[in-house]
């Protein structure tokens, strides 16, 4: 599904990403670990589009089509989907009026005819269920006003209501408490599929306890250093990076 090689990105001229090579496939669950400022954050700015990134060197591949030719809308309507660390308030949007946007813009993408009203309601009922969030979150502003944690499982909402093939999870167990933890791990877990692909960025083992890994990798001063099975983020656990920092020294 996804596949990317040798890729190098910069931020104000400045080299973060130096040559990551991974693959992912249908069905995967992938975590990527690593200290502060080792490039998880702009590895996931990078496959979403974030003009502030620019890739000098590399190839991205999603289902066979050139990732960074896209636009990031386009890369939108493909199938990724990111979650945000610190998802954005957007005042005076209501999250149904959003969201109505956000899939029927995809449906047009896709040559589908738009959803009735109906039709979205019944979807978005459907979907907030399932990923345990509550109605009056959906009928607010999109985030305005939101704790840490209803921003969270608001991203999963969106992400239950557009139906990616690639979810990059960006540090989504961030200020999260158990319970929140919890009730937004379940829902990416209840939306896994054998046809889409997840990517999940952390710090934490805790996060791992709930979204079970099939390979986790050390991400270091720009590049993929490790892969392993999920054992590895208990040795980071317990370890800590150093370990890490003296067998690949700068």
């Amino acid at each position: 599904m996804l596949s990317i090689k040798d890729l190098h990105a910069t931020v104000d001229n400045k080299e973060i990403l130096r040559g990551i090579n991974l693959e992912v496939k249908p069905g995967e669950t992938h975590a990527i670990m690593g200290p502060n400022g080792s490039g998880k954050s702009t590895l996931s700015a990078v496959l979403a589009g974030n003009p502030a990134y620019t890739v000098t060197a590399g190839s991205v591949t999603l289902n066979g089509k050139d990732l960074l030719a896209m636009k990031p809308e386009d890369r939108a309507n493909e199938g990724v989907f990111l979650s945000f660390q610190y998802p954005v308030e957007i005042p005076g949007v209501s999250m149904a009026n959003f969201m109505k946007a956000a899939v029927n813009g995809k449906r047009k993408y896709q040559g589908l005819d738009p959803l009735s009203a109906s039709d979205f309601l019944k979807l978005m009922n459907e979907k907030k269920k399932l990923v345990e969030i509550d109605s009056k979150l959906t009928n607010r502003a999109v985030n305005e006003g939101f704790s840490g944690g209803e921003k969270k499982k608001n991203e999963i909402f969106q992400m239950a209501m557009l139906q990616p093939c690639l979810r990059i999870l960006d540090e989504t167990d961030s200020g999260l408490d158990i319970d929140a933890l919890r009730i937004v791990a379940n829902g990416v877990n209840k939306l896994k599929t054998p046809e889409n692909a997840t990517i999940v960025i952390t710090h934490y083992q805790r996060l791992l306890d709930y979204i079970v890994p099939d390979f986790i990798h050390i991400l270091y001063h720009g590049r993929i250093v490790m892969t392993a099975d999920k054992s590895l983020a208990l040795d980071l656990e317990k370890r800590g990076y150093d370990w890490i920092k003296e067998q690949f020294p700068d």
